[in-house]
């Protein structure tokens, strides 16, 4: 594989977390005009001092949960590239540890809108330009645990089950006009946050978030146009 992105436009939504931050940065070494987005503005030194003062790198904040800030991330890309070659979403989070009976309405709520409702907004206003192109890579972040619910984490299973779906799905509509859409299913990552979490657990098993990145960079690159409709399990040894 080639990771040669010169003169493609790569968008990556979720860029201020651990997973995001290694993507935005596996793609700034390919040579692609890259957006790199967050959500809050306490973020935006750390990107900053991570990715540098590229002449191909653009910050954009905005909250991908409502579509006005979706439709106008779209706008501001198109207009100052004219196209997006792939769109990389890293957006997501995690709640889990309560049974069904215990989980709070607001807990519910929060896990359709970070993880599924942000792929289902972005995936809308991007395959509209994608389809302008004639062309497009679209890679969402699922999870393993969407493919299997296991107890005690039924809102976050079911929200990351909605985004292999809805890849399933979109994909079947737009395969035919050039536009590959693909997600990705991590195990757990090794990422600070969670070794915090679970102190005691073997991290050389977990999937780091570099390997993860170049998954999502083999995905986006023209060797995966036979891909379509998949979600590609990244399990590390876990």
């Amino acid at each position: 594989m080639k990771n040669d992105f010169a003169g493609k436009v790569v968008l990556v939504t979720g860029s201020s977390g651990a997973l995001g931050i290694d993507v935005g940065q596996a793609f700034l070494k390919t040579g692609a005009s890259l957006i790199l987005t967050y959500f809050s503005d306490s973020s935006l030194p750390l990107l900053q001092k991570i990715c540098g003062t590229s002449k191909n790198l653009f910050l954009l904040r905005g909250d991908f949960k409502k579509e006005e800030d979706v439709k106008t991330l779209i706008s501001e890309v198109v207009k100052r590239f004219g196209r997006i070659d792939v769109l990389a979403n890293v957006i997501g989070g995690y709640i889990a540890g309560k049974p069904v009976t215990e989980i709070e309405e607001n807990e519910w709520d929060e896990m359709m809108q970070l993880n599924l409702k942000t792929a289902f907004l972005l995936s809308k206003h991007v395959v509209v330009q994608m389809l302008k192109q004639s062309s497009g890579k679209i890679i969402h972040v699922a999870a393993r645990p969407g493919l299997k619910g296991t107890g005690f984490d039924a809102a976050y299973v079911a929200s990351k089950s909605g985004v292999i779906r809805l890849v399933e799905s979109l994909s079947e509509e737009v395969k035919s006009k050039g536009i590959n859409v693909n997600c990705i299913l991590p195990s757990i990552i090794d990422t600070q946050e969670n070794r915090i979490a679970m102190p005691g657990a073997d991290y050389a098993k977990w999937v780091k978030p570099i390997d993860i990145a170049k998954v999502i960079l083999f995905l986006a690159s023209d060797d995966a146009r036979p891909i379509t409709g998949a979600s590609i399990p990244v399990y590390g040894l876990a």
